[in-house]
């Protein structure tokens, strides 16, 4: 262990947690960032550094982004380096940023004001008295007066013992990380929900999907108004109402070749033809290696304890982002925490002389 505590670490490197380092750095609490490590576990899950948002395509409403020719200004804010590789190319000559240059562009500001960067996950922490001891997944044992809790959440799935069969063979839960692949060109595809977010990724998918069907359990869509018109105009959008699914079809050879859904109405079942199955039903936070050492409300997300305050139950851990944010789950709302997260922090340790 370090013979003087880190001020603040922030775990996490969403909108939350680069918005808590960009604040925090300017404050001359030179934070500790974990990124989170590149494993085959967070590929999967869609836990990868740079979060939830550096897995879509276009931001068109993160204020301060409009659409426009921005090709230039990420070469000189970010060097060609970091947009050769970390970047997709710029296709269009106008187009609004995307969430992976939205991301990098969070992420280079941070290190701008001085945030130092750890790629590796916290896989243990020990917040049982102060100063925290916290443990990542490579080894490093660190300490913090602090701790900026922004590890977001992750996408959920069925739980269909067919669908586990076919994960990473026409399963997914990120039609922006896999739609465009040759696999699924051209073919008929499936996405599962009902909110924005479903909306989106059928959106998304009928760039490259001969048919995309959206099976949704209801009758009427939860997605705001704007994105549910959106779908129901979509030529390439079926909607399936009042339908869930039973089944992924399949085979060895081919993968995911359809789906059985059935009737939440009445007894029935039909079969959907399918090259792929994405789902979009919701999300779980990354809360696991807290240990049950923070309070968290019933379905898994941490509980802010204070009203317009990001404090936790443990005093001196405070929490940005999806992971404690049920509600808006939204990159501008989460970067919003994440500031209001760094304050926090920095008013506690102002409290006690620490800072």
């Amino acid at each position: 262990m370090p013979e003087v505590p880190e001020k603040v670490v922030i775990i996490g490197s969403g909108p939350a947690g680069w918005a808590a380092a960009i604040y925090a750095a300017r404050a001359n609490l030179s934070p500790l960032v974990f990124e989170g490590a590149i494993t085959n576990e967070n590929s999967q899950n869609g836990t990868l550094p740079l979060g939830q948002l550096n897995l879509t395509t276009e931001v068109e409403n993160y204020p301060g982004f409009p659409a426009g020719q921005l090709d230039g200004f990420l070469n000189s804010a970010l060097g060609e380096r970091r947009l050769k590789y970390d970047l997709p190319p710029v296709t269009d000559e106008k187009h609004a940023v995307t969430g992976p240059e939205l991301m990098n562009l969070m992420r280079q500001q941070a290190e701008n004001f001085g945030t130092r960067i750890i790629t590796d996950d916290i896989s243990e922490a020990d917040l049982s008295g102060s100063p925290f001891k916290l443990k990542s997944l490579g080894g490093e044992e660190v300490e913090a007066h602090t701790v900026i809790i922004a590890t977001g959440a992750r996408a959920n799935y069925l739980g269909l013992p067919s669908e586990e069969a076919f994960k990473n063979r026409g399963v997914s839960a990120c039609a922006v990380c896999d739609g465009a692949l040759p696999r699924f060109r051209d073919q008929p595809l499936v996405v599962v929900g009902g909110g924005d977010s479903a909306v989106e990724e059928a959106t998304y998918l009928s760039k490259y999907a001969s048919t995309v069907y959206l099976v949704h359990r209801r009758d009427e869509l939860r997605a705001s108004r704007i994105m549910a018109e959106r779908a129901i105009k979509n030529e390439k959008i079926e909607i399936v109402w009042n339908h869930q699914i039973a089944e992924v079809l399949g085979d060895d050879e081919n993968g995911v070749t359809g789906v059985r859904v059935s009737s939440t109405v009445e007894d029935s079942t039909k079969d959907l033809p399918a090259g792929g199955m994405f789902l979009a039903i919701g999300h779980t936070p990354n809360t696991a290696f807290l240990n049950g050492q923070i309070e968290i409300d019933d379905k898994g997300y941490i509980v802010w304890k204070k009203s317009f305050r990001t404090d936790t139950s443990v005093d001196g851990v405070f929490a940005a982002g999806d992971v404690a944010d049920d509600n808006y789950r939204q990159a501008i709302t989460s970067a919003g925490t994440g500031c209001m997260s760094a304050l926090d922090a920095e008013r506690w340790l102002g409290d006690r002389g620490l800072e």
